[in-house]
């Protein structure tokens, strides 16, 4: 989205901006499918939050996915509280554009979700996707229980064997705790929905991931 030259080296805590006390406004309502984006959400549903680079295009991924119930994108895994859109895309925030992801269990396991997040992007570019270069488009897998954790290093330690094979680099992935999801101003919740010819940015590596969906973790 923007290609303008950017840091990519994250900023720490001290250095980063210092953001805002209050939540950004954003949309109420998903804008495919009418489902709220805060919630309240169905008993038994679980979350998952997975970074791909531009988040108009992977947020479309997901909610096109069956068995997800409502997708909303945002910022994660940074430091300055309530970022705006403009403050993450300058590079001093250390957030990355992220698609936090409803589903139900029943009709999708997070097995699932984490293999097509893998196979929907390129996991080894670093701080960037294609043409989208900066700190806010690294690949990141946040939060999660340990099984979850475990389940999603399963899935990448599988990927990364796949990806060697064709000769390509190393998985930079980042699986963490990635703290706080702060949803993203209204404009860009389900973007593509409202401008289907938008900027995508979306490029896979065209590896098709060897481990089974919703394997467990050895």
């Amino acid at each position: 989205m923007f290609w303008s030259k950017k840091p990519l080296d994250l900023p720490t805590a001290e250095s980063a901006l210092k953001g805002r006390p209050d939540a950004l406004p954003t949309a109420r309502l998903h804008h495919v499918n009418q489902n709220p984006l805060k919630g309240p959400y169905p008993d038994g549903y679980a979350t998952a939050i997975f970074a791909l680079g531009c988040f108009w295009g992977a947020e479309r991924v997901f909610w096109q996915t069956p068995g997800v119930w409502v997708t909303a994108v945002g910022y994660i895994a940074g430091h300055t509280p309530n970022p705006t859109y403009e403050e993450v895309c300058s590079g001093r925030t250390a957030h990355t554009e992220a698609v936090r992801v409803v589903y139900d269990p029943a009709k999708v396991s997070y097995g699932e979700l984490v293999r097509l997040f893998f196979e929907s992007h390129d996991p080894t570019q670093g701080m960037q996707q294609g043409n989208d270069v900066g700190t806010q488009y690294r690949s990141g897998i946040y939060g999660g229980n340990p099984a979850e954790v475990a389940e999603a290093k399963a899935v990448r330690d599988a990927y990364q064997g796949a990806l060697k094979a064709r000769g390509l680099g190393p998985i930079t992935t980042e699986i963490i705790d990635g703290g706080p999801f702060y949803f993203a101003e209204d404009y860009h919740q389900q973007y593509l929905s409202k401008n289907p010819r938008g900027y995508c940015g979306l490029g896979g590596t065209g590896v098709t991931c060897p481990i089974g969906v919703g394997v467990a973790a050895q």
